[in-house]
């Protein structure tokens, strides 16, 4: 942990303001006592303070030290009581270098415990004098914001990168994938639900360095990255990336490999648009029939390749689990069924999956019966459907299943409320979901569950998202927040999950 007052002592000496002077308000989850992030205190007057990494406010406001302020109170998938007058928010007696504790109720399901990147993800910590778990605790490689993250453990690390990322010198920043390293939970890592000490690869100015300079035009978006062995059975790290032009149109493809010594990804070669499967998504490895496969889920793992280079390399390795007949496309929609008229899925090369929305479409058109499908997820108790944009699926110890964490499009909020589905086999059928975060009026894309940090056998699951106003319709960003990556964490066990015994 580190301790800022040696640092704020030396402030003080400045003429700066000293944890003396600022007034503490810390917002606590009434379930778990832990400090809350993004909780949004409120003055009368517009003042508006969101709570740390910590759930830790730093006040100190002319005019108002030794006044009663009413703060209001509120946060995403959090609660305040309401007074009287139907207000959520409380009356403090702000002193300087006095303390109060807000205790908020929880809605969601899962917990918000802290802010992965960006900058100030401890800003009112020291301010105050509190203690913060990051070696970095107000800007780390001179990152104010991160797009979704993809990761993976190579070489007893954890690989990190994200899309496009904004620095504090100008507008425009990195966006040809920022990369970092952390050290695993129990190897010298921070316990995954205090935090994420990220060691960024850096440039000459000490910013996120490009790792991911691919050919063509316009920015480099890595799509995925997975771990495979080479020919001597070494591991290599790979990935797959996209390129972008405006306004947010993929002109090509394309795979990638992993130089440790340059520390940066190298083209293996570009991959047809046209190719019926592209690895995308979160990537796990899984063995079928005595063979290791990764696979690649957005948010349903409908594509894989061996888990080797060699496979990897090659466009025609790549194979879609799909009950499209072999060769054909979507349009197509000709199905492969037996002489009983079974409906045959199988991993099969040249042929596309389904997508959600394929099936939903064949199952109004009377060509698919609902018991035949493998991606229709609902609500469960209500049977809403539920629209899965992306996320990531988990082998789970604990469950005893494959779990999966996916952002709803076009629920609630148009990108920020995330379900939790489990099945028996990767491939599904995935059917029941329940609601475990919501986002009013604001994104949390791309979510993905790191299986690394599971804890209790797996009990206890983290994952995180991209927090940000885009494709909201909100105006109103978030401030130090927006646009960055968020923590949550799910108790498996929780009650409001109704979960029954065995994974059944």
């Amino acid at each position: 942990m580190v301790f800022a007052p040696l640092l704020l002592a030396v402030a003080a000496l400045r003429g700066v303001p000293g944890p003396a002077d600022y007034f503490a308000i810390t917002v606590v989850d009434a379930e778990t006592g832990r400090g809350v992030p993004l909780v949004e205190l409120r003055t009368v007057n517009g003042i508006r303070h969101v709570t740390d990494s910590n759930g830790i406010v730093a006040f100190h406001e002319p005019g108002l030290m030794g006044k009663d302020v009413f703060f209001h109170v509120c946060s995403h998938g959090y609660e305040f009581p309401k007074d009287g007058f139907g207000i959520r928010g409380k009356t403090l007696r702000v002193v300087p270098g006095g303390s109060a504790k807000l205790t908020i109720q929880r809605i969601n399901i899962a917990e918000r415990l802290y802010r992965i990147t960006g900058g100030g993800i401890y800003r009112d910590s020291p301010l105050v004098g509190a203690r913060v778990p990051l070696k970095e605790p107000v800007l780390n490689g001179l990152v104010l914001g991160s797009d979704s993250v993809v990761n993976v453990v190579y070489r007893n690390k954890i690989y990190w990168f994200w899309g496009d990322t904004t620095r504090p010198s100008y507008p425009l920043g990195n966006f040809h994938v920022p990369g970092a390293t952390s050290l695993l939970p129990g190897h010298g890592g921070l316990d995954p639900e205090v935090g994420v000490d990220l060691h960024y690869f850096t440039d000459a100015k000490g910013f996120a360095k490009e790792m991911a300079r691919l050919p063509g035009k316009g920015p480099t978006w890595l799509t995925t990255a997975a771990v495979v062995a080479d020919k001597n059975g070494r591991e290599r790290l790979v990935g797959s990336y996209v390129k972008v032009k405006p306004p947010l149109e993929v002109y090509a493809r394309g795979l990638a490999v992993f130089d440790d010594g340059a520390a940066k990804f190298e083209p293996l070669g570009e991959f047809d648009m046209k190719a019926p499967s592209f690895p995308t998504g979160p990537s796990f490895i899984h063995a079928a029939n005595g063979v290791k496969h990764v696979y690649f889920a957005r948010p349903f793992p409908v594509v894989r390749v061996r888990a080797t280079l060699e496979d990897f390399r090659r466009v025609e390795a790549f194979e879609s689990f799909t009950c499209l007949k072999d060769g054909t496309r979507r349009e197509e929609a000709q199905l492969d069924r037996d002489a009983e008229g079974k409906l045959r899925y199988a991993w099969r090369k040249r042929t596309p999956a389904l997508t959600q929305d394929d099936e939903a479409k064949l199952i109004e058109a009377g060509a698919v019966k609902p018991e035949e499908a493998r991606w229709q997820l609902r609500e469960r108790g209500t049977g809403k459907p539920v629209s899965a944009h992306a996320g990531s699926v988990s082998w789970n110890a604990y469950r005893g299943r494959w779990v999966m964490i996916a952002v709803q499009q076009w629920g609630t909020s148009a990108l920020g409320e995330v379900w939790f589905a489990e099945a028996d086999s990767p491939v599904g059928p995935w059917r029941d979901a329940v609601k475990v975060v919501t986002h009013d009026r604001y994104s949390f894309y791309n979510p993905k569950q790191h299986p690394m940090f599971d804890k209790d056998g797996g009990r206890f699951i983290v994952f995180e998202g991209t927090y940000t106003h885009t494709f909201s319709g909100n105006t109103d960003a978030t401030p130090r927040y927006d646009y960055n990556q968020i923590m949550y964490k799910l108790d498996l066990a929780h009650p409001r999950l109704g979960l029954a015994a065995n994974g059944k």
